[in-house]
């Protein structure tokens, strides 16, 4: 049964002109110089309890690569002990307890074990994931962080989307550091 108090988002960090990568794989763009004095801040205590609230994460297994990459290079572990569901079918490693693997039917996985089990639901990459989370009719939300840069070419944020996908705008946000997120409502997904 669905936990009708179940919430799933999907979140990236992408270019202006759309890309969470560069075709490689890589994401050294991330990182931005930019300042915009009129943004807000974002206080490690504010982020800390921020992503407190996620109660799991999904994400595809280049995205965890990624991020086993990431904390190889010194840079930390992004998720703490949050659950982390790595949808994949290929042999990966698996680095902490919190880390479960799946591969199967995306809209079986989440309503009938995700959503019963978890309020909060993260769905934090990549684009093929993200689009089939779309595709299936199972998000609620897309959060989009613009970062400050153009690449010209990559892998797109939403890879493959096979139909329109109608959003509502909810929220605005700048930074400081020149970056502006934004929050949809994904319209007509789940019945009342």
């Amino acid at each position: 049964m669905t936990n009708s108090n179940s919430h799933v988002t999907i979140h990236m960090a992408a270019s202006l002109d759309g890309f969470i990568a560069r075709k490689d794989g890589r994401v050294d763009w991330l990182e931005t110089s930019d300042e915009f004095a009129k943004g807000e801040s974002m206080d490690p205590e504010f982020v800390e309890a921020f992503l407190k609230t996620i109660d799991c994460y999904v994400m595809g297994s280049r995205t965890y690569e990624t991020a086993l990459r990431f904390e190889a290079q010194g840079f930390g572990w992004a998720y703490g002990d949050t659950p982390i569901f790595v949808l994949t079918s290929r042999e990966l490693p698996r680095t902490r307890d919190t880390i479960e693997f799946y591969s199967g039917d995306l809209a079986q996985f989440v309503n009938g074990k995700l959503r019963p089990r978890f309020r909060s639901i993260w769905f934090a990459g990549g684009g093929v994931v993200s689009a089939e989370c779309l595709r299936l009719g199972l998000a609620d939300e897309v959060r989009y962080s613009i970062v400050p840069i153009l690449i010209g070419e990559g892998i797109s944020f939403f890879e493959k989307l096979d139909r329109d996908v109608a959003l509502h705008l909810t929220e605005v946000k700048a930074y400081k550091n020149g970056m502006v997120e934004l929050c949809y409502d994904v319209r007509g997904n789940r019945e009342a």
